[in-house]
């Protein structure tokens, strides 16, 4: 019997750092990136052109954080509702990338709410 607590007690002590384990960085998922080639195949007189175009996409997450850099180069949406979506509460606004739209706060650029067409 005191065999078996002993077990126990010490399976307990070697599990609980694992159930308290957080991932390395909270922000990766939000900042990972899909890569895909995209393809332009065309003939020239005789000769075959192929021009390899590498486009990159990121993903967004709730919580992550644009840089004042991003923020400059992203289109805001001023119609939301002509896109079906809601009215941006103060300090806060939609903005367009790609196909995704964000609602962003205003004064520290962090990704609020997320929704893609």
């Amino acid at each position: 019997m005191k065999r078996l607590l002993i077990a126990l007690v010490a399976s307990s002590f070697l599990a609980t750092p694992m159930a308290f384990a957080q991932p390395a960085k909270p922000f990766e998922v939000a900042q990972m990136k899909e890569r895909h080639v995209e393809k332009k195949v065309y003939r020239h007189g005789n000769k075959k052109v192929v021009e390899k175009h590498v486009v990159v996409k990121k993903r967004w997450a709730r919580g992550h954080r644009l840089s004042p850099a991003e923020r400059r180069h992203i289109a805001a949406v001023n119609d939301y509702r002509r896109y079906k979506l809601r009215a941006p509460p103060r300090g806060q606004r939609w903005v367009r990338v790609d196909n995704d739209f964000l609602l962003i706060s205003v004064a520290t650029g962090v990704i609020v709410n997320l929704a893609t067409r």
